[in-house]
């Protein structure tokens, strides 16, 4: 027989790296200021390897709308600049020979509601991510009253599971909400 504790908690785990996920592919659209995550996940080769922008060279930004990339290494100015071209992220890499500089242009109205599509798309998948959670559980639940689980103890630990469910979904509702006020404001 199960721990049942034990089974609400590694749930709780689940969702809160579920949680976690969407906030940092929340932090990776861009909402109109300039901002070194909007890179995260962009790979250029370092020597046969594939490596994060981030670990070649620093990122910083000197103002809101501007990003600077300085390589630690000359020859990866081109490199970084070809693979933040091919994203194509909505703005164009600038390359002095020795830093490449983004200016981040200001969204238009249509681009704005796109984010925002965008947005609503991953948290609904974190949403979803949690729903499959709370249905494993639940599965898991049903299958040790078949195995001598008492019912009461049964109900109440999908009580719990459901009550953490929805404190879950509401945290992502806020995440939400937050960044879509991020995006619209102007």
């Amino acid at each position: 027989m199960i721990d049942i504790n034990k089974l609400i908690n590694e749930n709780k785990s689940h969702m809160t790296k579920a949680v976690e996920h969407l906030e940092v592919e929340l932090s990776k659209i861009r909402a109109g200021r300039a901002n070194p995550s909007i890179l995260d996940g962009l790979h250029v080769d370092y020597y046969g390897t594939s490596t994060i922008i981030n670990q070649v060279a620093s990122i910083t930004t000197p103002d809101a709308k501007t990003l600077v990339i300085q390589p630690w290494e000359k020859n990866m100015l081109v490199p970084i600049e070809k693979v933040i071209l091919a994203a194509n992220l909505g703005f164009t890499p600038q390359n002095d020979g020795s830093v490449i500089r983004i200016s981040i242009p200001p969204l238009t109205e249509e681009r704005r509601k796109d984010l925002v599509k965008k947005t609503k798309a991953e948290a609904e998948h974190c949403k979803v991510a949690i729903r499959n959670l709370r249905r494993d559980a639940n599965e898991h639940i049903k299958k040790e009253i078949k195995a001598h689980l008492p019912e009461d103890i049964a109900k109440d630990a999908e009580d719990k599971i459901q009550k953490m469910t929805d404190q879950f979904i509401i945290t992502v509702d806020k995440h939400l909400e937050a960044k879509e006020k991020e995006i619209m404001t102007i």
